[in-house]
């Protein structure tokens, strides 16, 4: 099975509250994560995405643009949406402060969800060590 389709066959989009851009941003950088996308591979269209869940384009667009401004995707006119090349690892200063910001949003986001900052914890330990874990 292609990428593309791939990634559309895992997506869901649910009745939960939660913006349909959210729910997509989210679960296309957990593909990222995951390597199911890997840097390189071109991503669904907008226009495939909004057809498979009937939604409107311009919410798919906003997902899209999200995860070009977070730097995960690269927009190329006429071409598509190719999965970007991770940054390079930050250092000294930087890295502290990307880690510390990273750190309010993932506690902001589990409180919001009713997640205990303590299982939060134990779960990304346990995530951290079994990628790791993987040639």
């Amino acid at each position: 099975m292609h990428t593309q389709e791939q990634v559309l066959s895992t997506l869901r989009v649910e009745d939960t509250g939660v913006p349909i851009y959210v729910q997509l941003r989210e679960q296309f950088l957990r593909a990222m994560g995951a390597g199911v996308l890997k840097p390189g591979d071109q991503m669904p269209t907008m226009r495939q995405v909004a057809v498979a869940f009937r939604i409107d384009l311009n919410t798919v667009r906003r997902a899209y643009d999200e995860l070009e401004r977070l730097g995960a995707l690269s927009l190329v006119r006429g071409r598509g949406s190719f999965v970007a090349e991770p940054p390079a690892p930050l250092e000294g200063r930087a890295r502290d402060e990307a880690a510390d910001n990273l750190a309010r949003q993932t506690l902001a986001q589990a409180a919001a969800l009713g997640v205990e900052p303590g299982l939060l914890i134990e779960r990304i330990a346990a995530l951290a060590a079994a990628k790791e874990e993987v040639p």
